[in-house]
């Protein structure tokens, strides 16, 4: 089941596309020679961050604002990917029409936040005229972290516009990003495509494909790293691994805890996950906190999805404050319910339970 829904009010010279105007290449590995066809998925993949197969540049096509929002489109070659449907993986495979890998993020222009959850879809048009509308799938690559991202098929070079629109932020806000994002917005991009422009990115195959390890994120300027903040607010628990990602434990007290929704004789717990080797957001997961004191439970719920201009994006709940003999234990009920790209559609599936002492 692939979703997409293309409207063909085409004859046979149409078929889909976007964007326009493209940029210099940004983050790429070297040319291996001109062959782009995609090495066979390897049979002995490894239950975890593995170096992918191959590897290519990333095209960034422009930055526009819209609302509260700062959106940038990029593009590559089409590229396969997994969809995770609570923990079963589904293969999209690339097709013989697709001609590039749409790539999509949004993102606090005061802040360089970036936004997952935000609802994203892509509405294609070439003189004019309807070609594709779709939703894009939320996913994950090593190249580019989180983004929002499919293959779509062009019918050839030329000009074309894309209207990419969000529905709005629909998960927990706080702080200063309290009432912030939940209105949605439309901007529009222009795309001059040429083949000869995308058979320029580079592309490779590692030769230590399979090893554990990832590809280093594009470095792309004007476009922020899809990463949690380096500085965060709060007592560090420590961090700790299940399924391969990593989990941030902090604790905020006092008036950081407050403005997050504890009351007074609060504290409140948030969590951080992200990749290893690169540190990348992992977003979209369900997560429940157990704190227990000499076999007596203190807490028990759910960690709130939540956007933070300094938490960034996060799980988080109030408790009660923490003593020395509280243990603090998460449950991943949910593992994040994103696409992955190669290289991690093997992890972040199977999580056990996390714990730390207080």
């Amino acid at each position: 089941m692939r979703r997409r829904s293309y409207l063909r009010a085409l004859s046979a010279g149409t078929a889909a596309t976007f964007l326009s105007g493209c940029r210099s290449l940004v983050g790429g590995a070297e040319s291996d020679g001109g062959d782009r066809t995609l090495p066979p998925v390897l049979d002995d993949r490894p239950p975890g961050v593995y170096r992918p197969t191959h590897a290519s540049g990333v095209r960034l096509v422009g930055t526009a604002d819209a609302g509260a929002f700062r959106f940038a489109l990029l593009y590559s070659y089409p590229d396969r990917f997994w969809e995770l449907v609570g923990r079963q993986t589904y293969r999209r495979s690339v097709e013989t029409a697709d001609s590039v890998h749409l790539m999509a993020l949004v993102w606090d222009p005061d802040t360089g936040v970036v936004l997952p959850e935000v609802g994203l879809t892509a509405e294609i048009r070439r003189d004019g005229e309807l070609v594709a509308r779709e939703a894009v799938y939320a996913m994950l690559s090593q190249r580019l972290g989180f983004h929002y991202g499919d293959n779509f098929a062009l019918p050839g070079d030329g000009e074309y516009t894309v209207d990419i629109s969000v529905g709005g932020l629909q998960i927990r806000r706080t702080g200063a990003f309290a009432g912030r994002f939940g209105d949605p917005a439309t901007v529009s991009i222009p795309f001059s495509y040429s083949s000869d422009e995308r058979d320029a990115i580079p592309f490779r195959r590692p030769d230590d494909a399979g090893t554990s390890g990832a590809l280093s994120p594009a470095d792309i300027e004007g476009v922020p790293a899809v990463r949690p903040p380096d500085a965060v607010p709060g007592r560090h628990l420590g961090q700790r691994a299940t399924g391969d990602a990593r989990l941030d434990a902090y604790v905020l007290t006092d008036g950081a805890a407050t403005r997050r929704g504890a009351t007074g004789d609060e504290a409140y717990l948030a969590l951080v996950s992200r990749t290893p080797h690169s540190g990348l957001l992992l977003p979209a997961m369900g997560l429940e906190a157990l704190i227990e004191r000499d076999g007596t439970t203190r807490f028990e719920g759910t960690l709130s999805r939540t956007m933070d201009p300094e938490l960034g994006y996060h799980y988080g709940t109030p408790i009660p404050y923490l003593g020395s003999r509280d243990t603090v234990t998460v449950r991943v009920l949910t593992p994040p319910q994103v696409a992955r790209h190669e290289g991690y559609e093997t992890a972040f599936v199977e999580m056990p339970p996390v714990s730390w002492t207080g």
